[in-house]
């Protein structure tokens, strides 16, 4: 046993075998980043919990969150609004719905209009 600032300890201790919080590697899922042809992705308006704001959601996509982030960002220039990324959907503050379908498919997304 080696002898640390007073305390015991062994090699066989010194590893973690069970941690309640932290991400764990192993058991982390890739997250596939399909092409824009093979995405649907719908959009719509949303105000709910945003005490009446209204925010344009893009959901649908299956990007890694550097691709996601960087495409937010040129929506969110486009718009000339701001916006974030959460849970693979992309939240832009205002109403642009045709603006973004439009600049979706231009991308060569599979873009629609989501609700009323």
């Amino acid at each position: 046993m080696a002898k640390q600032k007073g305390k015991k300890t062994s090699q066989a201790t010194d590893r973690v075998v069970y941690s309640e919080f932290g991400q764990n590697p192993a058991t982390e899922r890739a997250v596939p980043d399909r092409p824009p042809a093979e995405q649907d992705l719908r959009v719509q308006v949303s105000s709910k919990g945003r005490k009446g704001k209204k925010v344009t959601v893009i959901s649908g996509f299956q990007h890694a969150p550097e691709t996601l982030a960087a495409l937010a960002k040129t929506l969110k220039t486009h718009c000339g609004s701001g916006g974030t990324v959460k849970d693979n959907t992309i939240e832009i503050q205002g109403e642009h719905v045709p603006k973004l379908v439009t600049l979706l498919l231009a991308k060569g997304y599979r873009a629609k209009r989501s609700g009323g």
